[in-house]
């Protein structure tokens, strides 16, 4: 993690003298992660897309004015999690999350997570199947800034303090909505789990 942040200083100082290189990298390094967040806060991949490339587009439009208060990561994200809330506001619909099978790219290995192999079960891989597609039903009925949590916290990795910062909201605020959004969460798959769905 230290060296992660230590490369990412490395970029920005690259990048704040217009090293173009090193904003290249930046973009490598971080869009599947917002992209993967945009796309759970929006309607569809094409929206999800836009959003992605202004957030990169306003990061390399503001390079020059960032300081190491927070990390690279915390603020990219919080400009995805504005625009997110812009597009919200502007569109003024029922934001939906995107399907987890389609907002994860196969050949990105920095966001793969190690799943221990219990060998090929139909049943199983029909049942993760389905449950992905109630997980995301679940997370479209969240109130949006439940949803944003959730997705930071849980599905990003990002700490309590991170969250804080990239969306200016209290910490205590934060580890509530959280608590919040999972309880949600329960209550909205515990027939599926249950075996009623």
């Amino acid at each position: 993690m230290e060296n992660v942040m230590h490369t990412d200083t490395l970029l920005i100082q690259r990048a704040q003298a217009n090293d173009r290189t090193a904003f290249n990298e930046i973009v490598l390094r971080y869009k599947s992660r917002v992209y993967n967040y945009i796309s759970r806060m929006v309607r569809n991949a094409a929206d999800a897309e836009d959003l992605t490339q202004e957030t990169f587009v306003r990061a390399y439009l503001s390079i020059h004015s960032f300081q190491s208060r927070a990390s690279l990561n915390t603020w990219l994200f919080r400009i995805a999690a504005n625009l997110c809330v812009d597009f919200s506001r502007k569109t003024k619909t029922h934001i939906q999350a995107a399907s987890l099978s389609q907002t994860y790219d196969d050949n990105d290995t920095e966001n793969q997570r190690d799943v221990p192999d219990v060998s090929f079960d139909p049943q199983r891989v029909f049942m993760n199947k389905e449950l992905a597609k109630e997980l995301d039903k679940a997370l479209a009925l969240l109130p949006e800034k439940l949803r944003s949590v959730i997705l930071l916290y849980d599905m990003e990795g990002l700490s309590y303090e991170e969250i804080a910062a990239i969306l200016n909201a209290p910490l205590g605020t934060v580890k509530s909505r959280i608590f919040n959004a999972r309880t949600q969460l329960r209550d909205t798959l515990s027939p599926y789990l249950k075996g009623a769905l």
